[in-house]
């Protein structure tokens, strides 16, 4: 080629680039669409059906989360090999037992089992023994472990998602609803088999057994005092305001709960803030407070001026404390000031668990409950022989629940930082703050 034929530099191909990948195809049906089983004699054939099938059952459930106050389970969707897909609509049934009695013994696959297991046990559906392909991504150190991403970089199929956020407790509910719930559970045994290979082959398949098995007693933990949850609270001054906040939130919960609707519903957080904030005692004070808004401000407005009344008159001895005493170690933040030998450890096991879940490669919250660690490192053992302190540091971690798998990567890490922390008396330490604490 002659340098006039030459292409310019900015037209020259470039040998390097790589052709850009296909997008995933999009994730169908490959039964078609079920009908809604909706009637006792319609669930004795889904039970049938599953019952005769064979293998795992992916299990998934839709609920109002946004709209109702209530966790109920208002569909749920099951696949088997041999059983194709049920969309059973728990609402109107009378009993769900003759599922029951089908999953008894089954395997179950759920993605994020601790978002359905809840309320699929309030409908007495719960497992012999299950899968958990989020969980089991996490275990594997995928970066982002949605069901869709798992779908799509596991089994190279695109999943829509348009209706997460939908109202469930609609009724019909719509077709493309309950296609996208469908589609759920379309591919969950192939998903679980792949991931199962991946655990198997990365040494990880005995965690995963003893994680899922952990996940089967899973319940929700009881929140202590919940009204502290309150977005924007720390605007709030003084006790008496927290006081009102309380009493608001508390109000706002009743009424939630008799309407099933979701609280943030009736007024939202910013709401309670601002009526905390000014504390007005009439309803033309309070509905002329900036900011107090919402559906049912007006509606309940003598609900809440007799809350923000109680909260005027409250003795200061009954205002709530501004920080709540818990039962555990302080966070993790204060360490350094409150004792500076526990904040030493704090800082040699933080650096051990780092490496450790790289090493593994897995999140370090999955390598050790962070709340494990805090209670273990606050008051650990008296003792500093070695053997024993393991043996000690073994036993706490067990009966907090940490599983075998974790306690014997961790407790030789925290039997070290321990012992090291004592032998560094003048080592200066930064406050520390682990992942379930950070703001």
């Amino acid at each position: 080629m002659s340098a006039s034929d030459e292409l310019p530099e900015t037209e020259a191909p470039d040998a390097a680039a790589e052709p850009e990948a296909p997008p995933a195809p999009l994730l169908t049906l490959r039964d078609g669409l079920p009908e809604v089983t909706d009637t006792d004699e319609g669930l004795q054939a889904c039970a049938a059906a599953i019952a005769a099938g064979t293998g795992p059952v992916g299990i998934d459930a839709e609920r109002a989360s946004g709209y109702r106050y209530s966790n109920r389970a208002y569909l749920i969707q099951l696949r088997r090999d041999g059983a194709g897909t049920w969309l059973v609509d728990p609402i109107g049934l009378s009993t769900l037992a003759p599922l029951a009695e089908a999953l008894e013994g089954t395997e179950w696959i759920l993605h994020a089992a601790t978002q359905d297991l809840p309320c699929l046990a309030e409908l007495g559906l719960r497992p012999s023994a299950l899968f958990d392909t989020e969980l089991a991504g996490r275990l594997l150190g995928y970066p982002r472990v949605g069901l869709a991403t798992l779908v799509e970089t596991v089994l190279g199929f695109q999943m829509l998602k348009e209706h997460s956020a939908a109202d469930w407790s609609t009724r019909p509910l719509p077709a493309s609803w309950l296609e996208y719930a469908a589609l759920d559970v379309e591919v969950l045994v192939e998903l679980r088999d792949a991931l199962a290979a991946e655990l198997e082959a990365a040494g990880k398949a005995e965690w995963a057994r003893q994680e899922f098995d952990h996940l089967r007693g899973f319940e929700p933990t009881p929140r202590v005092d919940a009204w502290r949850r309150t977005s924007g609270m720390h605007k709030v001054r003084g006790r008496r305001g927290l006081a009102a906040v309380q009493l608001l939130w508390e109000t706002r919960d009743q009424l939630a709960q008799q309407r099933d609707v979701t609280p943030g519903r009736i007024i939202p957080d910013a709401a309670i803030v601002a009526a905390a904030s000014a504390l007005p005692t009439t309803r033309e004070a309070l509905l002329a407070t900036k900011g107090f808004h919402g559906r049912g401000a007006e509606r309940y407005s003598s609900r809440w001026v007799a809350a923000l009344q109680r909260a005027v008159e409250m003795p200061d001895a009954e205002l709530p404390a501004r920080t709540p005493r818990g039962d555990g170690p302080p966070t993790a933040r204060a360490w350094a000031e409150k004792d500076p030998v526990a904040a030493r450890r704090l800082s040699f096991a933080r650096a051990g668990l780092a490496e450790l879940s790289e090493r593994h490669n897995l999140p370090v919250e999955n390598l050790l409950t962070p709340d494990y660690l805090r209670r273990t490192l606050w008051t650990p053992p008296r003792t500093r022989e070695p053997g024993d302190l393991l043996d000690q540091v073994a036993d706490l971690l067990a009966g907090y629940g940490a599983r075998g798998w974790q306690i014997a990567l961790t407790a030789p890490l925290l039997t070290t930082a321990i012992l090291e922390a004592d032998r560094s008396p003048d080592l200066p330490v930064e406050p520390v703050t682990l992942p379930d604490e950070e703001d």
